[in-house]
């Protein structure tokens, strides 16, 4: 090539790396707090699932990659929990058989009721106990109700507390750490399979929290209580905070499926649609509302979130392309001051944390494990205004000092170079009221960043292999969560975010007065 085709030839790559790239201004304001979360924020369900969808009555609780996986949250919080909850009697006092689930043509989902054998809640404890699981358990809420003659799906008359109060009392006598009871699943609103009308279930939850004082009465040890775990009705919600009073529930559970049914044929369209993802933040404004409005201790939860319905998509849900969607909603919904995110499930159906049949991670695992490790309790606003197509959330660093930051381009043809700027107006209303408003300043750092880049392999979003810094991630030999490190970069030049990538960022030395 001559002198002029080489000339002509950087020229083209430079206008079309010019095309590929936008360039982001990222403005922090580090003075406030715009919300706060737990530090176990990160949260996966264990279902009642029967046999053929690996559940927790049949799942190897002694595989060393599934012990190495909890282990590494140090702790992750654990909810036993979902749509057969409804159905389970404990084998202990007075129920004396216990059998498994069964398929019964007019059973709620398709079951006859099942049974927990004291045998296997053991098993399961151990194994909570070994990888330091925090354990919120679902319990039975149908237990003394009928169906109504009445009304389809209605479930009517009082709960009754008896099988319940001698699981807990077993549980006690064996020292075990239950965090909370989360009261039913699916029954609020419309339900799912089965309801009950708000004032039965707001008198039903009064009887649960006094049977929990009266078994645990040191408030320091004290199981919370939670409810009701279903999606969002805002009459049924306020009607049950109205009839169960001041300090009964210590947390509103909801549940998000904003992606729709399985069989949707625009699923990986929606994923990538910024507008789409954003429909769902109404909800989460609702549910804050409601917290303000009723004021339970802890908060909101988001209980059981999967995306896609249905058992999710097998395509899609346990790929890279699923990231889009659930690192989103934990920034979401942590901007919304929701307090616990359990992503449905931990192991078991498409949108399972593991493969169901390898037991090695999903891409998802990886995500989660990083925002559990980087991303502090204390939420900051955030704010872009030129790309609608680059997700970005901020909080303080989960280790002082600093930031850390989570990137999401869902874009496939445009790169972005992001420059951050640091809102400097720390006590904004008094200097508006003298009439003087700091300019944003380029934030310029010393420290390098630290910087982990998440992205398909081949590029290719529906691949289920996940790569770190271009490293791909797999358990190893010892079937160990594999090393986790940042690369560092110089402070002073822009974080890149590539096309279809995911990126946490930690920066050290941003002056962010919430933070201190």
């Amino acid at each position: 090539m001559d002198f002029k085709g080489m000339v002509f030839s950087i020229i083209l790559f430079s206008w079309l790396l010019l095309s590929w790239t936008k360039d982001v201004k990222v403005v922090i304001q580090g003075a406030n707090l715009i919300a706060k979360i737990d530090d176990n924020f990160v949260c996966a369900t264990m279902d009642w699932w029967p046999t053929e969808k690996t559940g927790l009555f049949d799942l190897d609780l002694k595989k060393k990659n599934l012990v190495n996986a909890i282990k590494a949250f140090n702790p992750l919080r654990t909810r036993v929990g979902g749509s057969l909850q409804n159905q389970v009697v404990y084998n202990v006092g007075r129920v004396k058989k216990c059998h498994h689930f069964k398929k019964r043509k007019n059973g709620l989902f398709g079951f006859s009721q099942g049974c927990l054998s004291m045998t296997r809640w053991d098993e399961l404890n151990n194994f909570f106990i070994q990888t330091g699981a925090k354990v919120t358990f679902g319990l039975n809420a149908l237990i003394g109700r009928k169906k109504s003659n009445i009304e389809n799906g209605l479930w009517v008359g009082d709960w009754k507390s008896q099988n319940a109060r001698e699981f807990m009392n077993y549980s006690i006598s064996k020292g075990y750490k239950i965090d909370s009871y989360e009261f039913g699943n699916g029954l609020c609103g419309r339900g799912i399979g089965a309801r009950v009308k708000a004032k039965q279930y707001g008198k039903d939850v009064i009887a649960l929290k006094n049977l929990v004082k009266e078994l645990n009465p040191d408030p320091k040890t004290q199981p919370k209580v939670l409810g009701p775990s279903g999606f969002y009705d805002n009459k049924w919600f306020n009607t049950f905070l109205k009839v169960s009073g001041h300090g009964v529930v210590d947390a509103i559970t909801h549940h998000i499926y904003n992606l729709g049914p399985s069989d949707d044929p625009n699923l990986i369209t929606k994923i990538q649609d910024p507008f789409y993802l954003n429909q769902v933040a109404q909800t989460y404004k609702k549910v804050s509302k409601t917290v303000k409005k009723f004021g339970p201790l802890s908060g909101a939860w988001v209980s059981e979130a999967g995306g896609v319905s249905d058992n999710g998509h097998k395509n899609v849900s346990p790929t890279f392309a699923d990231g889009f969607w659930y690192l989103d909603q934990l920034g979401m919904a942590s901007t919304f001051n929701h307090k616990i995110f359990c992503r449905q499930t931990f192991i078991g159906g498409n949108y399972a944390l593991f493969n169901t049949t390898t037991f090695t991670p999903n891409p998802d695992y990886y995500g989660a494990l990083l925002w559990h490790r980087l991303m502090g309790s204390n939420v900051l606003s955030v704010t872009q205004k030129v790309n609608p197509n680059l997700r970005v959330y901020a909080h303080c660093a989960k280790k002082n000092p600093g930031i850390s930051l989570l990137f999401i381009n869902l874009s496939k043809d445009k790169m972005s170079n992001v420059t951050l700027l640091n809102d400097q107006n720390i006590v904004r209303l008094n200097l508006k009221s003298r009439g003087v408003v700091r300019p944003n300043f380029e934030f310029r750092g010393y420290q390098n960043r630290e910087e982990y880049h998440l992205t398909p392999l081949d590029g290719d979003i529906l691949s289920d292999i996940v790569l770190l810094n271009d490293v791909p991630l797999n358990p190893t030999d010892s079937l160990d969560i594999p090393g986790m490190d940042p690369k560092f970069v110089d402070a002073s030049s822009p974080i890149s975010i590539a096309l279809h990538s995911i990126v946490f960022v930690t920066i050290r030395d941003f002056n962010a007065p919430a933070c201190a």
